[in-house]
């Protein structure tokens, strides 16, 4: 990894402190959470398996709080909550500490929002059908962020392959269209489908 998806500003610093010396100063960073949306008592982490692939090989280490860990952003005191910690020479994680936030970020907030919605769906069986309206390369990471957050299934080959688990769905409206109505959709799919 080259670290091509950081903020410039990251390379910058990078040269700079090589050309300082100070390229291996040892540096203890913490990641937390500046609040949450729609003022939210709480999240749930996700994203650590992703930070944990980004970090290996660095001559850091990582300490974060177990994946699907439902956190609150800042303590009773109102001080921010570290949800992980990376320890070590400074140049070593430098420039890929915007895709690591962004690893958390994205995936702590869909799992976070599977999670709501999990809650307030109760016992009813909640299935993540959202990544069609999501760039393609984002949807392993959403549909495991989301079962991560309580979702009982989710609809793509990849994301199930993902999280260790079949893929479920019925069929699409187009299926309906090409073969004229939803009856006959319904027998085809009920001839033709496994039972499961």
């Amino acid at each position: 990894m080259e670290g091509k998806t950081t903020d410039v500003y990251f390379t910058r610093t990078i040269k700079i402190l090589k050309e300082r010396g100070k390229l291996d100063t040892h540096v203890v960073a913490e990641i937390t959470s500046g609040g949450l949306p729609e003022g939210w008592p709480w999240a749930v982490l996700c994203g650590v398996e992703e930070v944990a692939k980004l970090m290996e090989g660095r001559q850091v280490d990582v300490y974060s709080m177990p994946e699907g860990t439902i956190f609150r952003p800042k303590d009773y005191c109102g001080f921010r909550v570290p949800v992980m910690f990376i320890e070590g020479p400074y140049g070593q994680f430098c420039v890929y500490e915007t895709p690591l936030l962004g690893m958390l970020c994205q995936a702590s907030g869909v799992s976070t929002k599977a999670a709501r919605v999990k809650k307030a769906a109760g016992d009813c069986i909640v299935v993540a059908f959202g990544i069609r309206r999501m760039h393609p390369a984002l949807c392993p990471m959403i549909d495991r962020a989301s079962y991560i957050g309580g979702l009982d299934a989710v609809s793509s080959l990849k994301g199930a392959e993902t999280i260790g688990m079949k893929p479920v769905g019925t069929m699409p409206h187009a299926l309906i269209i090409v073969l004229g109505s939803q009856v006959e959709a319904w027998k085809a799919f009920d001839e033709l489908m496994p039972p499961d």
